[in-house]
């Protein structure tokens, strides 16, 4: 009876003590005491500083490279084509051979050609002497004026005959010239369409043979048709550098000047023709080849940038994080002016050496506490450090067991 009276007195404490301790918690709940809500912790982020510098204002675009000029090579005669005399993509000169045809046809109608020339000739003077005899008959009253008069057409008739002739004979002429065929502009041959021992005829396509001129070079692009005015305003100051740059080459941009603005904007795309030249003596340009053209129109001194990705756009347009002496940030609108190489310029709302967020916009307010962190590429292990064992871990972990199996047993 004793032991049950002492367990029963045992309980009653611990149930006074817990009654005890839920009407303490209780009267805390009523008081409306609340615990302090916890410090805010500051957002890492990447920064960067706002710089002023010259920067050029340049006009982007997708080029194509087109030759200087093309010559399609065709033939002005019909004839068996004897001789070529060059090989594909050689370069070739201005006057240069290319082809040669049979001559043997038309060597033949020149002389055929030359000598009507020539019986019509002696034709001719024989009846010049005529005339001159039927002139002092009929002055004589020898002859009738009908038959002087019929002397004198004769006479006339042979001259006309000889000019003839001698038209023909420089046609055959050309004729045989034609069997020849020159280069007519400094270029690359392309591929050799039709080969020696082909009858060709006059005019005929597909041509022998294409020749692209590639020193100099153009380069062909299109810019939007709001930047006309710009361009032709700087334009007709001087010439205006154009750069083209080449996919995969390392050795940096091609530079020519702006030769040639269209004269009329392409309704269907809103956009405006221009040609790049480019001296290309190193051959780095090739027709049908595509590239990306920058045009430069000026540079702009003193100019504010910031880092592209610095820009963010809002509700009311776009703004930036600026980082202000106490770490905190505050979103300010800004005008850019245009965005080129990672950089864009602020034409209003900032000012040289502030600090804006560039990575980690997305968990920032206006306020917010600002951690500025430094990129970095994580450092890779040395090669020992790579080929070491990794730390002995299961003599750790026996060492933890035999730990636990001691309290266990004690």
């Amino acid at each position: 009876m004793r032991l049950a009276s002492t367990a029963t007195r045992v309980l009653d404490r611990w149930r006074l003590a817990f009654l005890a301790a839920g009407s303490l918690g209780l009267l805390t709940s009523c008081t409306g005491t609340k615990a302090a809500p916890p410090a805010p912790t500051a957002v890492p982020v990447l920064a960067a500083t706002v710089e002023q510098k010259n920067v050029p204002q340049q006009v982007r675009a997708i080029g194509a490279v087109e030759s200087y000029s093309t010559v399609s090579v065709k033939t002005q005669i019909t004839g068996e084509l004897t001789g070529v005399f060059f090989k594909e993509g050689q370069d070739v000169k201005k006057g240069q051979l290319l082809f040669t045809l049979d001559k043997r046809p038309f060597g033949a109608d020149l002389k055929k050609a030359e000598g009507n020339l020539s019986k019509d000739r002696a034709q001719a003077v024989n009846a010049r002497v005529q005339a001159r005899r039927f002139d002092a008959l009929f002055k004589a009253g020898v002859v009738s004026k009908e038959e002087y008069d019929q002397m004198q057409s004769n006479a006339e008739a042979l001259e006309a005959a000889v000019a003839s002739d001698e038209a023909a004979v420089e046609n055959a002429r050309v004729q045989v010239l034609y069997c020849s065929i020159y280069s007519p502009i400094n270029g690359r041959t392309g591929n050799l369409i039709v080969h020696q021992g082909n009858m060709i005829k006059a005019n005929d396509n597909p041509p022998l043979v294409n020749i692209n001129q590639v020193e100099p070079i153009y380069v062909t692009f299109t810019v939007p048709e709001q930047n006309l005015a710009e361009i032709k305003r700087y334009a007709s100051t001087g010439k205006l550098r154009v750069d083209a740059y080449i996919p995969n080459d390392t050795r940096g941009p091609a530079v020519g000047t702006l030769s040639f603005i269209d004269n009329a904007v392409d309704q269907t795309t809103g956009t405006i023709k221009l040609k790049g030249e480019f001296a290309n003596a190193d051959r780095r340009l090739w027709p049908g080849q595509f590239v990306n053209a920058v045009l430069t129109l000026r540079n702009q001194p003193n100019a504010i940038v910031v880092p592209s990705q610095a820009v963010q756009n809002g509700q009311q347009g776009q703004f930036v994080f600026v980082i202000k002496n106490d770490m905190t940030v505050e979103a300010r609108p800004i005008v850019i002016g245009q965005s080129a190489d990672g950089q864009a310029i602020v034409e209003k709302g900032l000012a040289p050496g502030e600090r804006v967020v560039t990575d980690g916009q997305l968990r920032l307010v206006p306020g917010s506490k600002v951690q500025i962190k430094q990129a970095s590429i994580p450092s890779q292990p040395s090669q020992s450090e790579r080929l070491e064992p990794p730390p002995t871990s299961s003599r750790l972990e026996s060492t933890q067991d035999g730990n636990r199996i001691q309290e266990a047993q004690s």
